[in-house]
């Protein structure tokens, strides 16, 4: 019994991922960017990342412990020949396996905007998944879906 309930405890003192900060940065006091700000973090800064919440992460680094953006640091890739235990029981620990995808989204600028001419073929396509109103009512007949009569946006 005393195994199992330290096994369960492991992962919370499982070891910090360590990682790199990517470009200078502010130590937040909370994972927002209006938070108090700690300290400020130089560029290629080493950090220990403690836990993941958004798009923040809680670090541990010299000037302090706080919250940076995730996309301002950059993580260590796993040693070649590891066994993935230390990624398991960082799944337990923070509800993420270390491994990261970044997407962005790219604006548009002015004249991009100006220019902007209507694509009928795009539209032509989209059109193509359109559902006609007795599809939609067979479908919501058919998933046992309640009408219900909402306001049309302002």
């Amino acid at each position: 019994m005393r195994f199992l309930a330290l096994l369960l405890f492991l992962p919370l003192v499982a070891s910090a991922e360590p990682a790199t900060v990517i470009r200078a940065t502010d130590l937040k006091q909370e994972p927002a960017s209006d938070a108090a700000t700690i300290a400020s973090l130089a560029e290629n800064s080493a950090v220990e990342a403690l836990e993941r919440r958004s798009g923040w992460t809680r670090v541990k680094a010299p000037a302090g412990e706080g919250w940076v953006r995730m996309l301002s640091l950059r993580f260590e890739a796993a040693k070649p020949g590891a066994s993935g235990v230390g990624q398991l029981f960082n799944v337990a620990r923070t509800g993420s396996s270390g491994t990261q995808t970044t997407t962005g989204v790219r604006g548009l600028d002015e004249q991009q905007l100006a220019t902007a001419r209507p694509n009928p073929a795009e539209l032509a396509k989209l059109q193509q998944f359109a559902a006609d109103r007795t599809a939609a009512a067979s479908f919501a007949a058919e998933g046992k879906l309640d009408a219900k009569q909402v306001d049309y946006p302002k």
